[in-house]
């Protein structure tokens, strides 16, 4: 088969896989928060979870892609990865939520082990047409997914009066989808699609910049000063039925949707400096979402969304333009590892706070966070290429 051909048929399957993908655990996302509030559970004990549901689903990337190059089980990690998504609809039968953490968990765990070997095996299936339109298709498909997912849920809890086991056991339905595609991609598609046979040799971490812990730093700082969506819906759960704390997260997706694009075209004209604006703007939500009522729970969603669609887009893109081709898996493993860091102390942090009503120190810290955030960023301008300075 010809290589464009191999290509286009790749960019299809895979996309499907991660649209289907999307509706499962975006699906998931957007009810877990009152699902753990339903048995009992506190703005703490979400914060925490899902914190550190984002630190294993960053920080675990670097060991799995590593896993990856060293035993080139490419395929066998990736479709490993995406079965651990059953762990979402088996959460129709988690009975207390400390087994509904137990899955969660898992399929953040879900995310580490399967993007890096999925992202290297769908480059090389790509390589005919080119990675930027194959990367840009896959993520419209995936997209689709991740709005898809919060709207079928919601429609099923508006149906079913609120019954949250007959959301998750919906999302059996995309979940057997997404392993009949995956099992075609094998039979199919790995036959024609050669991956590297031994692993390349590793440069080693003395070639890092020294701007990139800095940067690192600086993102982690912005992304603990950030309250998370988890807790946004958290807030919004007492107030309203569960299939309206859905559509609030479907809103978010829309927004983030949106503004990556955005955000994308003005950091090509911009560079780092427009990171200043996300920053800045994480002290929106962070602080209105202290204030209760619904009108605030949703203009913290929408912040939340744009905020989220900059940190998807350029905060990956300043990696790259900070650091040499060389050493530059490693630099997203740090940067990923930070980021994932920052994202556990703010669930920690914000969830404590909401249980005790402490909004007036939530607006502390999140000010604090972000102006120290800005302080460690405006250090990264002064050197707009890879510096010869070496992280220690």
């Amino acid at each position: 088969m010809q290589p464009k051909r191999v290509a286009a048929i790749s960019i299809i399957i895979f996309g499907l896989i991660s649209l289907f993908g999307d509706i499962i655990y975006e699906g998931s996302r957007s009810i877990i928060s009152p699902f753990l509030l339903s048995f009992g559970a506190s703005a703490f004990i979400v914060g925490l979870v899902l914190g550190a549901g984002e630190f294993l689903g960053y920080a675990l990337r670097m060991v799995f892609g590593f896993l990856s190059d060293r035993t080139r089980s490419y395929w066998t990690i990736f479709i490993l990865g995406y079965s651990l998504l059953i762990a979402v609809p088996l959460l129709a039968f988690a009975g207390a939520w400390p087994l509904a953490v137990i899955l969660v968990l898992m399929e953040r765990l879900s995310k580490a082990v399967r993007s890096p070997a999925r992202d290297t095996v769908f480059s090389y299936a790509t390589r005919g047409i080119g990675s930027g339109k194959a990367f840009g298709i896959h993520e419209l498909l995936d997209q689709i997914g991740a709005i898809t997912g919060p709207a079928l849920v919601a429609a099923i809890l508006f149906t079913s009066g609120g019954n949250f086991s007959a959301a998750f056991s919906f999302l059996f339905i995309p979940y057997l989808l997404m392993v009949i595609t995956l099992l075609w991609s094998y039979l199919k598609l790995r036959p024609l699609i050669p991956l590297p046979a031994t692993a390349t040799k590793r440069a080693g971490l003395k070639q890092l910049p020294g701007e990139l812990a800095t940067y690192s730093a600086a993102v982690a700082l912005n992304a603990a000063g950030l309250v998370s969506i988890g807790l946004i819906l958290y807030r919004a759960s007492p107030e309203v039925l569960p299939w309206i704390v859905a559509l609030i997260y479907l809103l978010t997706q829309a927004v983030d949707a949106a503004a990556a694009p955005l955000a994308g075209y003005l950091y090509d004209r911009m560079g780092r400096k427009l990171l200043y604006l996300p920053f800045a703007l994480s002290v929106i939500p962070s602080s209105l979402i202290f204030l209760g009522g619904l009108e605030f729970v949703i203009i913290s969603a929408i912040f939340f969304g744009a905020i989220f669609g900059m940190h998807e887009s350029i905060y990956r893109a300043a990696v790259a333009d900070l650091t040499p081709a060389e050493v530059r898996g490693s630099a997203y493993g740090i940067f990923h590892t930070l980021y994932g860091f920052g994202f556990l102390i703010s669930g920690a942090v914000f969830g404590f706070l909401m249980d005790n009503n402490l909004a007036l120190v939530a607006v502390g810290f999140s000010i604090t966070a972000q102006a120290t955030a800005m302080v460690l960023l405006r250090k990264t301008l002064r050197k707009p290429s890879p510096a010869t300075k070496t992280i220690s």
